[in-house]
């Protein structure tokens, strides 16, 4: 709820408000370079001290020192983070503020919703309730490959210490991973635009998450293949999720996000705020609880997560299905919005 409140709410509508669609072409896809440079580090620095774990003297509370180490880290980098927005208010707004002070400005009032209110709202716009369905379906399918693909992490890494070191490799992974997608995006905006952007995400997370249940589907047959490349069925899966996880977030940060706030321009104020506000603080958490929901259902129904992976895959493709079709469906309105303008 923080990261949709204050990542999404706060941050893209500042950028939407002072961002050109032109612009959001160019630079949204570079916005999180930064974000995915420091993921870089942050794993290694997890990896680093759960490694410091093991030199340890004995009797020492190991957790209780690693907290104090990524404690120390966090309140750090919360710091510098409020030193440059303390300096941009000070260095950069307050200038196009004056340049803008002999400008007539008419503020609107601003409008507060429910969640009654949020929810009668996305269903009113279609151009809303597509983007709404954009959020839904990756909190949804993130969510049900995810929790699958952690429970085998678990299965193969028991040990806290080996656990929390793979994690840091990952997180270093996603970063490198990220930031190249993130190069690369601004490219894939110019040349095949919007549409194309939009629909890249949701092919990823279903080639790859398909993927994946397919290897725990289909473990107990692929022994002689996994022997053969040097490993097990558990951990082929886990590499394959891991990287499943990562192909998914990097197509997410470096193409779903722009392409969901580019959408936003193009609005009347009204539709952009109130569109804004009910779809990042009701779709995120609705499609992250929606796919919890769905797992919590199927474990209920058929005994285990295990037991229910065949039952995923299928709602996986569905949700893959409708995601697409509002994609399509959004580019084209967007695309109306953008003739209109011009």
């Amino acid at each position: 709820m923080w990261g949709s409140v204050v990542t999404s709410l706060l941050f893209w509508g500042f950028a939407n408000e002072v961002t050109t669609v032109d612009e959001a072409k160019k630079y949204y896809p570079l916005f999180g370079l930064g974000a995915n440079v420091a993921l870089i580090f942050s794993g290694q620095y997890v990896r680093w001290v759960s490694r410091m774990r093991d030199t340890l003297a004995p009797g020492v509370d190991a957790w209780a020192v690693s907290l104090k180490y990524l404690m120390g880290a966090v309140v750090t980098s919360g710091g510098i983070l409020l030193a440059t927005y303390t300096w941009m208010l000070k260095n950069v707004v307050s200038k196009n503020e004056e340049a803008d002070s002999g400008k007539k400005v008419t503020k609107k009032k601003r409008v507060k919703m429910g969640l009654k209110e949020s929810i009668k709202y996305l269903l009113r716009s279609d151009y809303i309730k597509d983007l709404a369905m954009l959020v839904v379906s990756y909190g949804m399918c993130i969510n049900l490959v995810e929790v699958s693909w952690k429970s085998k992490l678990k299965l193969a890494f028991p040990n806290p210490n080996d656990y929390s070191a793979f994690m840091g490799n990952f997180s270093s992974t996603m970063g490198t991973v990220t930031l190249f997608m993130m190069l690369i995006g601004r490219s894939i905006f110019q040349k095949f635009g919007w549409r194309t952007a939009a629909t890249i995400t949701p092919k990823m997370i279903g080639l790859t998450g398909l993927a994946f249940f397919a290897l725990n589907i289909f473990s107990g047959s692929l022994g002689p293949v996994a022997s053969a490349l040097g490993t097990t069925p558990l951990m082929l899966a886990v590499f394959v999720g891991a990287a499943q996880n990562i192909l998914s977030k990097s197509s997410k940060y470096s193409l779903f996000d722009p392409c969901k706030e580019m959408a936003y321009i193009p609005l009347d104020q009204e539709s952009k705020t109130k569109g804004k506000a009910a779809i990042d603080v009701i779709g995120n958490p609705l499609g992250k609880s929606g796919g919890a929901l769905i797992q919590q259902i199927l474990i209920f129904a058929v005994g285990s997560l295990a037991a229910a992976t065949p039952y995923l895959a299928v709602i996986l493709g569905v949700i893959i299905f409708f995601w697409l079709r509002s994609a399509d469906g959004l580019a084209t309105r967007f695309e109306d919005a953008m003739q209109k303008e011009t």
